[in-house]
């Protein structure tokens, strides 16, 4: 894995090359210290005045050793060799391409590093008793082991650092997919919810208004029994949209408004015969299904009485719903077409489309037909599994 180089601040560079500068000046000083009293050797004079200078200039090249560090490193060490205080530049640009952790490349500096380091221990004079060969070049390699092993340790910890950064991004914007997705997965479940609480009862009230309009043979009686029903379905419609809203508008940990279950199918039923739909539905001892089956069921019926009051008014609608646990629930509105000739309210199509997707998240089938004997069926299977089915 490369970490691209970050670009560091005046003060890092600042003292990253102090450092460097203070080796340069120890070692140089270290060598001035051995030289023979009264020499007058002519590389005492390099010593004082050409050796600084290419250190000095060794030192500004490593400004440049994150741009080109191959370059730069072997320029710096192959120079060092004739120069005492450039050890420190040697060691930095060393060091820097340790971090790269290319172990060819810094292989190749660091042994360089030592071969410049044993020439540069042979070029000036040294005293009568002078340290041991194998003993400079002993510490030549410590110094050299210690800068690559910190060095790799430094470009370990800007790897796992670029790591764990480039994670914590993957995963924001994992989230924010997720998030996006949650939104969509809402809206889609909202506009299922708004239209299964609507369509019903606007549906009937539509059904009604289109009596009061094509029948003008209804006595005063009759025509006030319609209005109410649709001033009472128009009621009831606000009522369920004003619940729905408030969901949305509840804080998230509010509560939500009792949901349909098969125990309120009776009064769904009721409410469809009142506004003039013909319902047969007797209730059947089936248990007690999960929440999610039997809020599926009651929107199946819900759907089913809704498209048979829009579609086939003053039709014999049938309402059955059957099963038990372990077999699963099959719900049946059937109805005998229309008994009168009026035109249907407009349609948007979206009923049965998100009945199915509703079906199909329960696990269920849903199927929908024209009866050959006349009529409209709508039948749904939902799977409603044993207590303890599946466990091990």
């Amino acid at each position: 894995m490369i970490v691209p180089q970050v670009r560091l601040k005046p003060w890092q560079q600042g003292w990253r090359l102090v450092v460097a500068a203070l080796l340069g000046a120890f070692a140089w000083f270290a060598v001035a210290a051995q030289l023979p009293e009264g020499s007058e050797d002519p590389r005492i004079g390099w010593l004082l005045f050409g050796d600084p200078i290419i250190g000095v200039g060794c030192l500004v090249a490593t400004l440049w050793r994150r741009k080109y560090p191959l370059s730069i490193a072997t320029g710096v060490v192959i120079v060092s060799a004739v120069s005492s205080s450039a050890g420190g530049a040697a060691l930095l640009v060393l060091g820097s391409l340790a971090t790269r952790r290319r172990p060819l490349e810094t292989a190749f500096i660091g042994f360089a590093c030592i071969a410049t380091g044993a020439v540069t221990e042979g070029i000036y004079p040294r005293g009568a008793d002078p340290d041991p060969w194998w003993l400079s070049v002993a510490f030549i390699v410590l110094i050299t082991g210690i800068v690559v092993a910190v060095g790799a340790a430094i470009g370990a910890r800007r790897e796992e650092l670029q790591s764990l950064r480039e994670r914590a991004e993957s995963a924001e914007r994992e989230q924010v997919a997720r998030a996006a997705e949650a939104r969509i997965v809402e809206r889609h479940r909202i506009a299922r919810e708004m239209h299964d609480v609507l369509a019903h009862r606007v549906s009937l009230v539509a059904m009604q208004a289109g009596v009061l309009g094509h029948r003008t043979d209804l006595d005063p009686d009759q025509v006030s029994l319609l209005a109410k029903g649709i001033a009472d379905g128009a009621h009831q419609a606000l009522e369920e949209l004003r619940e729905v809203l408030g969901v949305l508008r509840a804080s998230p940990g509010g509560l939500e408004p009792p949901q349909p279950s098969l125990a309120t199918l009776p009064a769904l039923v009721a409410d469809a015969r009142a506004l003039g739909v013909n319902v047969a539905y007797t209730p059947e001892s089936i248990g007690t299904p999960p929440d999610l089956l039997a809020r599926t069921v009651y929107r199946i019926v819900q759907e089913g009485l809704t498209n048979a009051g829009k579609h086939a008014p003053g039709a014999e609608v049938r309402v059955t719903v059957e099963g038990e646990e372990g077999d699963g629930l099959r719900v049946t509105v059937r109805d005998s077409g229309a008994a009168r000739g009026e035109k249907p309210p407009p349609s948007a199509g979206f009923g049965l489309l998100g009945l199915s997707e509703r079906v199909e998240l329960a696990g269920g089938e849903l199927d929908h037909h024209a009866d050959p004997g006349g009529g409209f069926v709508l039948t749904a299977w939902l799977p409603w599994p044993a207590r303890g089915e599946g466990s091990e």
